[in-house]
């Protein structure tokens, strides 16, 4: 890592997080990164935060670097890669967070062999727990694999796939915080209508998903055997369990899921 001189186009969210995770683990310094965005609020955020340069253009951004992280919304990538083509360079890795688009979009605008990771972190990676999938375009290499797990490992765990499996990554850990953000939610209301003040419901609501979440890790147990576990014979658990399957909320997810991964394929066609 020691050798990256990492570039980032867009100093939103994630890239916030990614940066943060990096230099906090002491994986990179902070003269190793540089940022551009069209937000130059963004970009003062993080040089505030984090003493990092911002670039005036991307096309100087992808000057300097050797490694360019494309951190950008799907529909903005068409007019970045403009800017990528005009300065690249055969040793450069390009990484593209952006939700949707197929490396090879990538590799059409750039020239022949560019090598492209597409990446697709979560929020999560803004505490530093981010589940991260990472897929290699045509010529990237094992070490080009190898640098992006660096980067990404900073800000939680990662896992390597086949890019035709990216779509429902992105409908499954991608979207999911959105989810569980829901269901904490619900868990709260329910808390509530069941005579709870807001606060403490809220508290209890998160802390069990926390907690559930950390011992599912932990234990390496499957989820049945441990929903089994608090579920006593005609006990409470097993009557709210029957009531989330009479109301579909499995299936719900299922669907959530399956909508969200289709919604993926589609703004990658386009």
């Amino acid at each position: 890592m020691k050798s990256i001189k990492l570039g980032i186009v867009g100093a939103g969210n994630m890239a916030t997080a990614l940066v943060r995770g990096l230099l906090v683990s002491g994986r990179l310094s902070a003269e190793q990164v540089r940022v551009t965005d069209i937000s130059e609020a963004q970009c003062q955020a993080l040089r505030t935060a984090h003493a990092v340069v911002s670039e005036a253009s991307n096309a100087a951004l992808a000057a300097w670097a050797n490694v360019v992280l494309v951190a950008v919304k799907p529909q903005v990538v068409p007019s970045i890669l403009a800017d990528l083509k005009a300065a690249y360079r055969a040793e450069q890795l390009i990484v593209s967070i952006a939700a949707g688009v197929p490396s090879d979009v990538f590799a059409q605008a750039l020239p022949a062999g560019a090598r492209i990771v597409r990446a697709m972190p979560n929020t999560p990676a803004l505490v530093l727990e981010a589940a991260t999938a990472l897929a290699r375009g045509t010529h990237a290499t094992d070490a080009d694999i190898a640098t992006a797990r660096g980067i990404f490992d900073a800000v939680g765990e990662t896992v390597v796939l086949a890019e035709s499996q990216m779509d429902a990554v992105t409908g499954l850990s991608g979207s999911g915080p959105a989810y569980v953000m829901l269901i904490a939610e619900a868990l709260a209301d329910g808390g509530v209508r069941m005579g709870l003040s807001r606060e403490t419901a809220q508290a209890l609501a998160v802390r069990t998903l926390y907690g559930s979440a950390k011992l599912l890790l932990e234990s390496g147990e499957h989820p049945a055997a441990l929903k089994d576990k608090v579920a006593s014979p005609g006990g409470t658990t097993i009557a709210g369990l029957c009531a989330l399957e009479s109301h579909g909320v499995r299936n719900a997810l299922i669907e959530a899921v399956t909508a969200a991964t289709l919604r993926s394929k589609e703004l990658g066609k386009r």
